[in-house]
């Protein structure tokens, strides 16, 4: 949460002339604000919308150079992380200190209701084991600008598909 990743995928996407997805946009468009649906339905119905919604996106893209933002618990579904096999994974690393002033100006997040930091550090011991686990590519966005953090990207992009590339050779 909180980490960048609507941003720096859409840079990354602009860069590769490619289209963006962001999952919690489309889930916004067909469903309603997340906070709506967190207050009326639940966190179990949102993450239930959140999986559907990743794997209609996750199949459109299929065989493309789609960038797809996915919202950062979206990878806690057990039939998102199969889905997630199939594509080049990128980890935003970040750390508490980096995301508090952006958690301190955006206070619409249902799971950082009341202490948000607190929240925040306990959702990411959590998280932070599926990211590690799932990531293809990891990249530390602590520091640089969104463009500069797009053409970092890029290039970890390139790197691995090269090494992927080799290893299959």
């Amino acid at each position: 949460m909180a980490v960048g990743k609507s941003a720096i995928g859409y840079q990354l996407a602009q860069q590769l002339h490619a289209p963006f997805v962001d999952t919690d946009v489309v889930i916004v468009g067909n469903h309603g604000s997340i906070a709506d649906i967190f207050a009326g339905r639940g966190e179990h119905a949102f993450r239930e919308i959140e999986a559907r919604t990743v794997a209609s996106v996750v199949e459109e893209a299929e065989s493309s150079a789609t960038v797809i933002s996915l919202g950062g618990g979206a990878v806690l579904d057990s039939g998102t992380q199969q889905l997630l096999e199939r594509c080049t994974v990128v980890y935003l690393e970040c750390d508490a200190e980096t995301v508090a002033g952006r958690i301190a100006r955006n206070s619409g997040r249902p799971l950082l209701a009341g202490d948000a930091m607190a929240r925040w550090s306990s959702l990411f011991a959590t998280r932070k084991p599926v990211y590690e686990r799932l990531a293809d590519v990891v990249l530390d966005v602590r520091h640089g600008t969104v463009a500069e953090l797009g053409r970092r990207l890029e290039e970890a992009l390139r790197a691995f598909a090269a090494a992927k590339q080799e290893v299959e050779n």
